[in-house]
């Protein structure tokens, strides 16, 4: 079983470490959370982080204000070492110190696998606590996370059924042929080291994005919408 550590880096418990906790865990302002924070912009349960197949997965719990990973909202997302999460005014940081260095070196020295990184609580044996503060100042935040959250390529979900195999397939090639198409339009002038495209296909890029941005909230929320 996972043990979890978060440590609130600001909001009204900012310094208060959360650690060894068992997954499943909630966090919200309500007694009976796993994680209960000070913060009257976080919902009564706002958020659930939960073990699936040796990843670690973070649910919003349809919370009013919304919840944010590294900067970006999200309704549901798999967490990685280091990743920052906010919620109301609080922000937390996922991970021992060990645990955050260790995928920091990791990745500087040529990345480490989607998987093993993804799995919960796994420590890398070479990481080295002793660097970690210097690494982590809140002045250097952003450095450090622009260096954590490189958009590795994610790996395609395991077990998945033939029907659902096909329909992700078919997904996966609406967006190809979109793209390409995009691409092919492009002109490239290499003197001027630019790429042009025409408002056309600014506003298809545009589209396209907006529909990606519609199946990201589908796939977070899969109840009835409007």
């Amino acid at each position: 079983m996972s043990q979890i550590t978060l440590r609130v880096l600001d909001g009204a418990d900012r310094g208060q470490v959360f650690e060894s906790l068992a997954a499943p865990i909630t966090i919200g302002r309500e007694e009976g959370n796993s994680v209960q924070l000070n913060d009257e912009r976080i919902s009564r349960f706002h958020i659930k982080i939960q073990e699936d197949q040796e990843k670690l997965v973070l649910t919003d719990l349809e919370s009013t204000n919304g919840t944010r990973v590294n900067g970006e909202d999200t309704q549901l997302r798999i967490l990685r070492f280091g990743d920052v999460i906010s919620v109301g005014r609080s922000v937390l940081l996922y991970g021992t110190r060990d645990q955050i260095t260790g995928r920091l070196e990791g990745l500087r020295n040529g990345g480490l696998s989607s998987t093993s990184e993804l799995k919960a609580g796994e420590l890398v044996d070479h990481a080295d606590s002793s660097s970690f503060n210097f690494e982590l100042r809140l002045g250097a935040m952003e450095d450090l996370q622009g260096t954590l959250h490189i958009p590795l390529p994610p790996e395609l979900p395991d077990q998945l059924g033939t029907g659902q195999a096909a329909q992700l397939s078919e997904l996966l090639e609406y967006l190809h042929l979109r793209a390409r198409q995009l691409v092919q339009s492009a002109i490239v002038e290499e003197d001027e080291k630019r790429v042009t495209i025409s408002l056309d296909q600014w506003q298809d890029l545009l589209d396209l994005q907006s529909q990606l941005a519609e199946y990201l909230r589908l796939i977070g929320d899969p109840g009835p919408h409007p």
